[in-house]
């Protein structure tokens, strides 16, 4: 049995024969190469025992911000000659200026090298090099490179392209690792696995840093990137002296004249009238010199006008509320994409002035994802069949979530919530629910403008909340709010120690145990406050559907409004329509009973267009003036939860 400890054998070459007629004759017996180079787990070295091999030479640097490209690919191509053994001459030179970390298909196709005069006759990027591989004319025999880095950051990448040379039997080379031509290939894969761990691990390690920094940078309060439309970014020196001295700056942001104000306009549109975002853009649009349309980065794409996607964009940043929110998207790795709201990094409190509240921004945003596939108007829709509109389109919610939609029966307007229809071979989706639940229009008409005649515009309608309001238990929202308030005293006092910590370990020695142990203290202090947020959130998460207890100032919002004598069940539809727009009305049917939540939202700034829309339907006294403020106004009916046709139930 052979021993792991013998020495290589290697094949001695044929002896040579005299020449007949002229000509050279082939001489059978040993070919000269090693038990590894013939066997098939080794690397042919066949090619390699010319007197002459033909090396192809494969190098990449990063985009120009991360290195110079001219200097970095000089340097390979002359670490990668100095490796060469004497008879192995460089033939062909493949590179290109792109990251390491794309993947093998995007490589090799961009034209950056162009841009920095290269003085190195490029024969192609790494594509073609593995398309001439595959050649049988091909003009090389190796592939040699600075290091395995060179060829991909990634071990996935580097493999690939090492498995595409290995069938094509060219071997891949580094200059960073031994050449040898025995054809052994255990010890070289052993070397070059781990430089292509550690590559991969160098790239990641830097990445994950760099975002850590980021995160921090966020989490400060500093802007990354262009400010958004409103805000315009106000420079500051760096908080490092050293890097101040360098010129080096951070900037935060602050409002900006008439575009802060469009921003603010906005909101209030969307959130108080419920506007679309097309008919946002066309009020804007009207008064482009007090909406000024936004500007972007590059100026050839610039419309000078507002579009939807652009209100969408406003309504939809989280920058507004104050707070610095950033990973919105996935600018790079998934070419701008959205990412899910779980994913943003947000700083742990507001940090320039905000242009929408935030409880208005969540109210907008909650409604946007309740409002998905509907039109914000109640005009005709624009198929061919369409004969009539609803009044209450868009805003009946069945007990399980759905929004209800309208269907005419035996000449009878009913709202109708049918989850098959949109969840066909997914009965999970609808598990427990009847195959059709319908309410009558008429119904809860009658329900709804009885609850604005009595407790909106009625004489008694203050003295009706107060009534419902005794009745409130709010012993939970209590003592959720005083938890919080708990909550927040102990995240101030550790903010404190931490500030106090850090100012004593800035003056101490980094090597001193003292002020190691400060360093240790305040881990496990930002440790402890990441836990108290995270309760936080919990209980915001947890009272976030609850009803809270309107204030004494809410209260009195009822004041300003007019007392009315009117009779809303007789009203144009068009009025009605206006009305329930803008106090937001919501109708949502409660689970298996028989009763709907009738829900409104009395906006304070516009209360006097409450008053107007209600003064077109009957007699009024004296309307009052408005105040700045907001109120949730709601009451308990029964309705009809029925086939078509049955007879409706009362109040």
């Amino acid at each position: 049995m052979p021993r792991e400890d013998d020495e290589l054998m290697v094949n001695p070459p044929a002896p040579g024969v005299g020449r007949r007629t002229g000509r050279g004759t082939p001489v059978s017996g040993p070919s000269g190469l090693s038990d590894y180079a013939v066997s098939p787990l080794g690397t042919s070295t066949a090619a390699l025992m010319r007197d002459e091999v033909r090396v192809a030479f494969l190098g990449r640097t990063s985009t120009e911000d991360q290195q110079d490209p001219r200097q970095s690919l000089l340097r390979q191509v002359s670490n990668s000659k100095t490796a060469l053994p004497d008879s192995w001459v460089i033939v062909a030179h493949f590179y290109d200026v792109e990251s390491g970390r794309m993947e093998l298909s995007q490589r090799g196709r961009g034209e950056n090298y162009e841009r920095f005069d290269v003085p190195i006759a490029r024969d192609g990027g790494i594509s073609d090099l593995l398309a001439e591989a595959q050649h049988p004319g091909r003009r090389f025999d190796v592939v040699i490179c600075e290091s395995i880095s060179r060829v991909a950051r990634r071990a996935y990448e580097g493999l690939s392209v090492e498995r595409e040379l290995e069938r094509a039997e060219v071997p891949l080379f580094a200059s960073n690792e031994p050449i040898t031509l025995s054809g052994s290939r255990a010890q070289r894969v052993l070397q070059r696995r781990i430089n292509q761990s550690i590559a991969e691990y160098e790239v990641l390690n830097t990445l994950e840093q760099s975002w850590g920094g980021m995160c921090a940078h966020v989490r400060e309060g500093y802007n990354i990137g262009k400010p958004p439309y409103g805000y315009r970014a106000k420079v500051i020196p760096h908080p490092n002296p050293t890097k101040a001295d360098k010129g080096q700056t951070k900037s935060r942001l602050e409002p900006h004249d008439a575009e802060a104000t469009t921003v603010t306009q906005i909101a209030t549109w969307r959130y108080h009238e419920g506007l679309g975002f097309d008919t946002i853009a066309e009020r804007l649009n009207m008064d482009p010199d007090r909406f000024p349309p936004p500007q972007p980065t590059n100026s050839n794409r610039a419309r000078k006008a507002w579009g939807k996607t652009s209100v969408y964009e406003i309504v939809r940043n989280p920058k507004y509320t104050g707070y610095q929110v950033f990973n919105r998207r996935a600018s790079r790795s998934k070419r701008g994409k959205v990412n899910d709201p779980v994913k943003w990094v947000w700083s742990h409190e507001p940090t320039h002035e905000p242009l929408i509240p935030k409880w208005m921004f969540d109210e907008i945003n909650a409604r946007r994802r309740a409002r998905v596939g509907s039109r914000h108007d109640n005009a005709l829709n624009v198929h061919p069949q369409t004969r009539r509109t609803y009044v209450l389109r868009a805003m009946l919610f069945c007990g399980c979530g759905r929004r209800m939609t309208g269907t005419t029966r035996h000449t009878r307007p009913y709202y109708v919530c049918r989850p098959e229809h949109n969840n066909r071979g997914r009965p999970d989706k609808h598990a427990g629910h009847p195959k059709a639940v319908y309410l009558r229009e008429d119904t809860l008409l009658e329900a709804i403008t009885q609850f604005f005649a009595d407790r909106v515009f009625g004489d008694h309608r203050r003295e009706l909340l107060l009534a419902d309001l005794d009745g409130l238990d709010d012993s939970a929202t209590r003592q959720r709010q005083e938890e919080r308030e708990r909550l927040q005293r102990r995240l101030d006092d550790i903010e404190r120690r931490q500030k106090s910590i850090l100012r004593q370990a800035q003056d101490g020695d980094p090597d001193d145990p003292f002020t190691k142990g400060l360093r240790a203290t305040y881990n496990e202090m930002d440790a402890d406050r990441n836990s108290v947020l995270a309760s936080v959130a919990e209980l915001d998460a947890a009272g976030k559907d609850e009803t809270h207890r309107p204030s004494s100032e809410d209260i009195d919002l009822l004041n300003l409004l007019p007392y009315l004598r009117i009779n809303l069940a007789h009203a144009p539809e068009e009025y009605l329509r206006q009305l329930f727009e803008i106090t937001q009305l919501t109708v949502r049917l409660c689970g298996d009973s028989n009763e709907v939540i009738v829900s409104i939202t009395l906006p304070g700034d516009d209360l006097p267009q409450v008053a107007a829309a209600a003064e077109r339907t009957g007699d009024t006294v004296p309307s009052t003036t408005d105040s700045p403020g907001q109120q949730m106004l709601s009451t308990r009916d029964d309705a009809v939860r029925t086939s078509p046709g049955a007879p409706a139930l009362s109040r």
